[in-house]
Formats: structure tokens, sequence, C-alpha cells
């Protein structure tokens, strides 16, 4: 989905090769995972030559806070809290990130 909403719209050659600058990956592997984000309504694709060109139906934000929603629910049960525990206890957050998040933690009550 990065790779999308960088380029705008794109095809799965262009995010295969732009993903592979950083690490081995398989064209089908893109291919199958562009093909369910495409089902789940994330990306939209019309007919481009002999391929298709993929573009993203809703902004990045939205698309990031659905996913995080999916993640919650499949792996904490819904609750999000174990979640923010796991993050806060075994990630290597800065100072300043514990402060950013205690900020947001307070404005929320």
């Amino acid at each position: 989905m990065k790779v999308v909403w960088a380029h705008g719209d794109a095809t799965v050659r262009d995010v295969y090769e732009t993903l592979l600058e950083r690490r081995q990956i398989a064209y089908t592997t893109v291919m199958t995972m562009m093909n369910v984000l495409e089902k789940k309504g994330y990306l939209k694709k019309k007919e481009d030559g002999r391929s298709f060109l993929y573009r993203p139906t809703r902004p990045q934000r939205q698309v990031v806070g659905s996913m995080v929603r999916e993640f919650v629910e499949r792996v904490f049960a819904g609750q999000a809290a174990p979640l923010l525990a796991h993050l806060v206890e075994n990630e290597k957050l800065s100072g300043e990130d514990l402060d950013a998040l205690a900020r947001r933690i307070e404005e929320k009550r």
C-alpha cells in the first residue's frame, strides 16, 4: 500500500521492483497481496494494456486505521490495551515517544 500511495497508481511490476530494492520478494507474492488488497477494497484496478494499474481507494490514514483495528480484533480479541502494553514494554521507544503517548492518553481522558 505504501508503494501505491507513493506512486499514486502502480502496476504489480512497479510495486515489485520498488520492494525488491529493499528485500528479496517473489513477484507472485506481490501480485497475490495486491489482489487481496483489491478484494478487501483498499485498491482498485483498471486495465492498462497487458497489465493492471492499481490505485488506492482511500487515504493512507483511513486505511492504516482500518488495518490496525482489524489486527487488534484478530490478535488481541478487540482489546487495544494489551497491544499498547506490548509496544511500551517490548519496543524501543524513546523518552520523547513515551511522553507523546502519555499526552495522547491524557487527552483521551
